[in-house]
């Protein structure tokens, strides 16, 4: 997969290599999400106590927080293996089972994108995390009949951007549900210089404070944007290759990132809002179709940042600019009783 936004919270092919580079190995060196971090900690903690695997565990929100990131650590901590896949890819029960079968007492199965599991796969989860058994049917019609075969004790731990799609049953079934916020830009500077570190960059102070603010609360985008502004402080520079303020303030110019981190594209969406539909209300599909972007990237990656920022609200009738949203593209809300709502978003969220 290739992105084609600077911006996007998405992993492309070619960053595989670097995002396995610069992954925390351990819980220690995980910068941010000290709620998460700390909760981890006890039930990794519980668990070697007891010489039991870890509890099953849920990591929800937005791409690019470190859900991955964090299985891995959890596998490493306890010892074990992880076998890593995600919804889409496991299309037929069987497939599920062979990989359950393969594992080992206390390894670590990790399914991405566990809310698009097929019905028919979740029934085989079901009995694998709750009694550690797969139900398999033999034969076929009146004969048919069920063999219950008992599997090794494994953790399973799911990740997933969009919690409210995953199924009740299987949501009850994992035992400790966790939720990633986006980064301060004192966490995000924290993660650069480590990984300007790991890549031999040469980072200014002043320099990671200017790309944490433009990463958009995101770790895999502060890591994209390093790479950039080290080379064109490599190329254009005049530090021989050093990044400092000055050279990546040029270089998150070039690449049209203004200072809140939004990208042409957020700016055409909100311009859209603003300039076609007097700033909203205005439909999900209706913004989707405005920027040629699938309405899942709107909902889950574009959307809650601009309404985290509070350029955006989201209300009973639709998306609609806020105050801030107006300022930052330099134009006037309307008057009137539009302006009201406009105002006060928050008493409309959803």
């Amino acid at each position: 997969m290739t992105i084609e936004r600077i911006t996007s919270a998405d992993v492309a092919d070619e960053e595989l290599a670097l995002e396995s580079t610069v992954r925390p190995r351990r819980l220690d060196e995980f910068a941010g999400q000290d709620r998460v971090k700390e909760n981890l900690g006890i039930l990794i903690d519980a668990a070697q106590h007891r010489s039991e695997p870890v509890d099953h565990v849920l990591l929800y929100g937005p791409p690019g927080l470190g859900k991955t990131t964090l299985a891995n650590i959890v596998a490493a901590e306890m010892g074990a293996q992880i076998r890593t896949t995600s919804g889409p890819a496991i299309e037929r029960a069987g497939d599920l089972a062979a990989v359950l079968t393969s594992l080992g007492k206390g390894d670590v199965l990790f399914i991405d994108e566990i809310h698009r599991l097929s019905h028919a796969v979740e029934e085989i989860l079901y009995p694998a995390m709750e009694d550690f058994a797969l139900d398999v049917v033999l034969g076929k019609g009146p004969g048919a009949r069920t063999v219950r075969l008992q599997i090794e004790h494994v953790t399973v731990i799911g990740a997933t951007t969009r919690v409210g799609a995953i199924t009740g049953p299987l949501r009850d079934r994992f035992g400790a549900t966790y939720r990633l916020d986006y980064y301060t830009d004192a966490e995000l500077e924290r993660i650069l210089r480590r990984s300007a570190e790991i890549l031999g960059v040469s980072l200014t102070d002043e320099a990671a404070v200017l790309v944490a603010r433009r990463s958009r609360g995101t770790p895999r985008i502060a890591n994209r944007l390093l790479k950039r502004v080290r080379d064109y402080a490599q190329v254009r520079g005049e530090t021989e290759g050093a990044v400092t303020e000055a050279s990546a303030a040029d270089a998150l110019a070039l690449l049209e990132i203004d200072e809140r981190g939004l990208d042409a594209m957020d700016r055409q969406l909100l311009r859209a809002i603003a300039e076609h539909h007097g700033g909203g209300p205005v439909g999900l599909a209706t913004m989707a179709a405005t920027v040629s972007e699938p309405i899942e990237t709107i909902e889950d990656v574009v959307e809650p940042y601009l309404m985290q920022i509070g350029l955006l609200a989201r209300t009973p009738r639709g998306r609609q600019l806020t105050a801030g949203g107006w300022e930052h593209l330099g134009l006037a809300p309307p008057a009137g009783p539009a302006a009201a709502s406009v105002q006060q978003p928050g008493l409309f969220d959803a």
